[in-house]
């Protein structure tokens, strides 16, 4: 019978059937409260104790952060050292490096020194010489010009019979004594066949001998301009023409029959003729006598022709002199290019040497650049966790080969191992 006077003993619901009262509600809540009371205190005193671990745990991932921090000091300190005794050893071999190259190139510039002063000396004799050859030079141009003066008084000399053959003789030999050394010609010299022409003039690399001839038929010529002159009539002034070609032509023929010797003399003789204005009648007028010479091989020269043949002559025989002499200047050139190459060689070797001297230096310095960063880095505490090697474990070929082996240590033991020292470099 239900009480309505209590109301503890109210039902409130039903659980299967079974009224369950007020009363019985909050004791059941009650008894709720109770329980999650204990459990709370429970799930308290647990989270103490894992708050306890998770202290000692990070007390000691600290202890042993200092224990490294003191090796890596320590590391710091003993690479200091070495650095400081790397400078000084460093130091002192660059110093004797720099040494060693002022001696080096004190001693080349010394060695250049000399040759410079040599080549200053030679150059200074070589410039005497060519001064010498100047004055020389001058002195034979002084020489012609005095021989073109006198040749306005050919004439006059020229008229003397007895002064003819000497002045055409005297006028060869000086143009030839002007324009060849001594021992180049020879003067009324005698040849195998008994003859003796006024000039002989050697000839280069053995060749014979070149034959020049003073003489001149002077009487015909005179003949001839003074039945010009004085207007004798044509007859007169054609047999002095006629008597003038023909002593041409016979001197002409004396010529390439006594003195054009095969093998002693060239086949080619000179025919002095001691005027221009002669010559140049000649080559106008008696066009046969000159041909005639050309085919006996008999050339008539002027006095300017033959200074010009002469002054070949001269530079063929100093080509030749130059040729003899050719392996004496090659040697010295030879000799010249070799120490050119050996300064060469020498110079290359020292500039490697200054080049892997520089190249050390900035592999050092690049090595100190990365030791002073690292310490930096060191000295600032830039730490980063490595990855776990659970990581490695979780392929299954590595399951596979070698099975987990259990870890006696603690818990907290392969957490703090993982922490290692890792230097991050920008320049790497």
């Amino acid at each position: 019978m239900e009480n309505p006077a209590n109301p503890f003993l109210t039902p409130v619901f039903e659980l299967n059937g079974l009224a369950i009262t007020l009363g019985q509600s909050l004791f059941g809540l009650a008894i709720a409260v109770l329980l999650l009371v204990v459990w709370l205190t429970l799930a308290l005193g647990r989270s103490n104790r894992a708050r306890a671990q998770i202290n000692a745990e990070a007390a000691a991932r600290a202890a042993q952060a200092e224990a490294r921090l003191a090796e890596i000091l320590k590391a710091q300190a003993e690479m200091q050292g070495r650095m400081g005794t790397m400078a000084e050893v460093f130091g002192a071999r660059q110093a004797e490096l720099n040494q060693a190259i002022g001696q080096r190139l004190d001693g080349m510039t010394q060695r250049i020194g000399s040759t410079l002063t040599d080549q200053t000396r030679a150059t200074h004799e070589n410039l005497a010489r060519l001064q010498e050859r100047l004055a020389a030079i001058d002195t034979a141009q002084s020489n012609i010009q005095s021989l073109a003066r006198d040749v306005v008084g050919l004439q006059a000399i020229l008229s003397n019979k007895q002064t003819r053959g000497a002045f055409g003789q005297s006028r060869m030999e000086t143009i030839v004594q002007d324009g060849l050394p001594m021992g180049a010609f020879r003067f009324q010299p005698t040849l195998s066949n008994g003859t003796r022409p006024d000039c002989t003039v050697k000839m280069p690399n053995g060749a014979p001998d070149l034959v020049i001839d003073a003489k001149f038929p002077l009487e015909a010529w005179n003949a001839m301009r003074e039945a010009q002159a004085e207007a004798l009539g044509e007859q007169a002034f054609q047999a002095a023409q006629q008597r003038f070609r023909r002593d041409m032509e016979v001197h002409i023929r004396d010529i390439s029959e006594k003195y054009l010797i095969a093998g002693e003399t060239q086949d080619t003789a000179f025919l002095f003729v001691p005027s221009e204005s002669i010559f140049a009648e000649i080559h106008e007028t008696l066009e046969a006598i000159v041909q005639r010479a050309h085919r006996a091989r008999v050339v008539i020269v002027s006095p300017s022709l033959l200074m010009l043949s002469i002054q070949v002559i001269q530079a063929i025989l100093k080509d030749a002199r130059m040729r003899e002499q050719a392996h004496l200047i090659q040697g010295e050139v030879v000799r010249l290019m070799e120490d050119l190459s050996r300064l060469d060689d020498r110079t290359r070797k020292l500039q490697a040497h200054f080049s892997m001297a520089q190249k050390d230096v900035d592999l050092i310095l690049t090595s100190s650049d990365k030791l002073t960063k690292r310490g930096s880095r060191i000295e600032a505490l830039e730490f980063a966790q490595l990855k776990n090697d659970a990581e490695q474990t979780d392929s299954p070929q590595t399951e596979q080969q070698a099975p987990p082996t259990p870890d006696p240590a603690p818990k907290f033991e392969p957490r703090s191992s993982t922490l290692k020292l890792r230097v991050v470099d920008e320049d790497d």
